[in-house]
C-alpha cells in the first residue's frame, strides 16, 4: 500500500482537504480524507506544501498519431485518400514511444482522448487512453470512445479547394455525413433482417460497420466545428438521426451560448492559445469557457495536442480563469468533465475510492502560478516521473 499525505488534496468530487491523505492499494484509491486508518508497513509519499490532484485529462487530442517530430513519417492522423473513412481506428496509429507522452506526464496529464484529425468529413474512431505505457493495447480506457467528424474549412481545404473532389462546400460536408448516416441506418436494418432469417447472409461493409455504434447511440459523433453555423449544422444532423454528439473546438460557442445551453450537447473548447491561424478562428478567445459555463454548460478545455503541447493543458485552464471561468470549474474542465464526456468517469477524473490511482502532485497551483510544476505523477499507483 501507498499513502500520499501532507499536502492539500483536491478530490474534485468534494471540497479541498488541507493536510489530506490518499491511500492506494493495488493501483486503486482506497480512501481519501484526513486522519485515515493506515495499515502498518504502508509506504508513505510525503507531499507537504504540495497540491494533490487527480491526473489531468484532455478530451480532444491527436497525441501519438501526430508526433512531436513533425514529418510525414510521424503524421498518422489523417487518411486523406477519401473524405469518408469511419473504418480508420485511432488505436492503429498511436505510437506510445512518442516524446509527447513523457512531456504530458511531466505536466500532470495522465489520460487523453486521441484519434484522427479533421481532414475528412468522417475520420475514424477516437480512443481514451492512459499516457503511460509501452503497449497501447494495455493503455486503453475505452475504445472506441467516439467517431470523428469534421465541418468547415478543414474538409473543404483538404478536398474541394485543392481540386481533388467533394466536399467543395459546407453543404457538401453535410451531405456526405447525412448520406453515410442514412446508409448506416439501412445497413442496420439489413443486419436485423438477416438475423431473423437463417437463409440470409449477414451483410458486411467496413465503413458502415464502424458507424453502427454511432447510430445505436453507443458512442458520440465527435464534431470538429469552430464556426457557429457549423455547430448548428452538426446539431441539426444529430437531431435528424437521433445520435449523440460532442461539439469540439467550439470557437464561436460564446456567440450562441444560449442556443447551445438549450441543446445541452457537451462543449469542448480549444485550442485557445496561439494565433488565429485560419479564418474560422477569428472569434477565438479565452472568454468562451466562462460564457458557456455561465449559460449552464459543463465545459471541457482542450489543447488539440500537438497544436498546443499537452503539458500546457493546466496553463490553458488558468488563462480561462483569468478571463472569468471560476477556478473550481476550470479544474473540472481538465479532470472530471472530460472523463464524463469520454465515458470513463468510473476510472479517472477525481480522487475517490475505487478509482484508478492516477494522481498529480504539484509544487504550486498550475492554474495561477507560472512556476508551478508536477513534482511527481502516479499512474495506476506507480510513480512515473524520474525527477
Amino acid at each position: 500500500m501507498l499513502l500520499i499525505q501532507g499536502g492539500t488534496v483536491k478530490p474534485i468530487s468534494g471540497p479541498d482537504l488541507p493536510n489530506g491523505q490518499v491511500l492506494i492499494d493495488n493501483g486503486k484509491i482506497v480512501a481519501v480524507g484526513t486522519n485515515l486508518e493506515v495499515p502498518e508497513g504502508t509506504e508513505v509519499y510525503h507531499a507537504e506544501g504540495c497540491l494533490i490532484t487527480p491526473g489531468l485529462m484532455d478530451a480532444h487530442t491527436h497525441i501519438g498519431l501526430d508526433e512531436e517530430a513533425i514529418r510525414w513519417e510521424g503524421a498518422d492522423y489523417n487518411e486523406m485518400s477519401d473524405p469518408v473513412t469511419p473504418n480508420m481506428r485511432g488505436i492503429d496509429g498511436i505510437n506510445p514511444q512518442d516524446e509527447a507522452f513523457t512531456l504530458a506526464l511531466q505536466g500532470g496529464v495522465t489520460s487523453a482522448v486521441t484519434g484522427p484529425g479533421s481532414a475528412n468529413v468522417i475520420g475514424g474512431t477516437f480512443v481514451a487512453i492512459k499516457l503511460y505505457g509501452k503497449v497501447v493495447d494495455d493503455m486503453i480506457l475505452k475504445d472506441p470512445a467516439a467517431m470523428k467528424a469534421a465541418f468547415g474549412e478543414n474538409p473543404k481545404g483538404c478536398y474541394g479547394q485543392q481540386g481533388r473532389k467533394a466536399p467543395v462546400t459546407r453543404m457538401g460536408v453535410a451531405a456526405l455525413l447525412r448520406e453515410t448516416l442514412e446508409k448506416t441506418k439501412r445497413y442496420q436494418e439489413e443486419i436485423e433482417e438477416a438475423e431473423k432469417d437463417s437463409t440470409k447472409k449477414r451483410p458486411y461493409d467496413a465503413k458502415l460497420e464502424a458507424m453502427l455504434p454511432v447510430i445505436r447511440r453507443e458512442i458520440p459523433l465527435k464534431c470538429h466545428a469552430h464556426r457557429a453555423d457549423d455547430m448548428l449544422t452538426a446539431i441539426r444532423i444529430a437531431e435528424e438521426f437521433n445520435i449523440r454528439l460532442t461539439l469540439d473546438h467550439c470557437t464561436d460557442g460564446h456567440l450562441i451560448a444560449d442556443v447551445l445551453a438549450k441543446k445541452g450537447y457537451p462543449v469542448l473548447v480549444g485550442p485557445s492559445l496561439g494565433n488565429k491561424s485560419k479564418f474560422e478562428l477569428k472569434n477565438k478567445t479565452f472568454e468562451t469557457p466562462a460564457i458557456l459555463n455561465r449559460a449552464g454548460l459543463p465545459v471541457c478545455i482542450i489543447t488539440d495536442a500537438p497544436v498546443i503541447p499537452l503539458y500546457y493543458l493546466p496553463l490553458c485552464a488558468g488563462l480561462a480563469v483569468r478571463e472569468g471561468l471560476p477556478e473550481t470549474e476550470a479544474w473540472r474542465a481538465i479532470t472530471i468533465n472530460p472523463a464524463i464526456v469520454a465515458g470513463v468517469q468510473d476510472r479517472v477524473g477525481s480522487l475517490e475510492p475505487g478509482k484508478d490511482a492516477d494522481i498529480a502532485v504539484f509544487v504550486g497551483n498550475p492554474l495561477h502560478d507560472i512556476q508551478a510544476r508536477a513534482l511527481q505523477v502516479f499512474v495506476n499507483g506507480e510513480p512515473v516521473l524520474n525527477r
